[in-house]
């Protein structure tokens, strides 16, 4: 099977939102390509759109104008059903809030995807995943007796364990002190890059953002500029000139 020549693809993708009698752009003609197995930050001042982006990009909202393709599927137009089923197989999504489930043990979360899926997890496939994130030894705790850096570990792999097209980040080291969003934010990197995965993470921290390859900025609702091989410094600076602090 040939391999989606972009992972994400936006064509003048708008979302308006009602705002009295008018509307507002919380996304404003945005084009952009994410290549498959790239890792990709986006970044911008409160209200400039990045929830709003990672929202339609993964599915979980509808543009008012334009058109979405993850992988080879156009979102536009799929069922309900559809949409969920997709997001199930080929978004991964891993938030700030980790979203675990408290009565599932550690394995049971990171299955949890699959099993909403009608499948079965790969034992190896599933071990290796456990292992690669650092949480071996701890398959059977609850997440109630997980640090925060742990569990975020888990939202990771469960995450991954679906091997879907893209996984999207949103500020996923945002609940976490500076020592322990280092380690989450290279295993979430360190792991998606030796699976091929595509990642895209929204941030406002330039420490987290300057770890991927590419920062994609947004402003009112409008992609101002890219910086590719990001450093601190210059993502630091960029963001100083669209209004924010990073």
């Amino acid at each position: 099977m040939m391999r989606a020549a972009n992972a994400v693809r936006f064509e003048q993708v708008s979302r308006l939102y009602p705002n009295g009698p008018d509307f507002a752009a919380a996304l404003d003609a945005v084009t952009l390509e994410i290549a498959p197995g790239s890792f990709t930050a986006i970044m911008g001042p409160s209200g400039s759109g990045k929830s709003s982006l990672l929202n339609v990009a993964a599915g979980l909202d509808s543009p008012t104008h334009g058109r979405v393709v993850v992988g080879d599927v156009e979102l536009a137009g799929m069922s309900v059903d559809d949409l969920t089923r997709f997001r199930r197989t080929q978004v991964g999504f891993v938030f700030q809030a980790y979203n675990l489930l408290g009565h599932l043990t550690v394995a049971e979360n990171i299955r949890l995807p699959l099993v909403l899926a009608g499948r079965q997890a790969d034992p190896e496939w599933q071990r290796w995943l456990i292992e690669a994130v650092g949480l071996a030894g701890l398959e059977d705790r609850l997440p109630s007796a997980l640090s925060g850096g742990q569990a975020q570990r888990v939202a990771i792999a469960r995450a991954l364990i679906a091997r879907p097209t893209v996984v999207f980040a949103d500020e996923p080291t945002g609940a976490l002190d500076a020592h322990t969003g280092d380690q989450v934010l290279e295993i979430l990197r360190s792991t998606a890059s030796q699976l091929g995965q595509t990642l895209v993470m929204v941030t406002h921290d330039a420490r987290a953002a300057a770890a991927a390859e590419r920062v994609l900025f947004l402003r009112d609702g409008r992609l101002h500029g890219q910086i590719i091989d990001p450093s601190v410094a210059g993502i630091s600076a960029r963001m100083l000139e669209l209004g924010a602090r990073a």
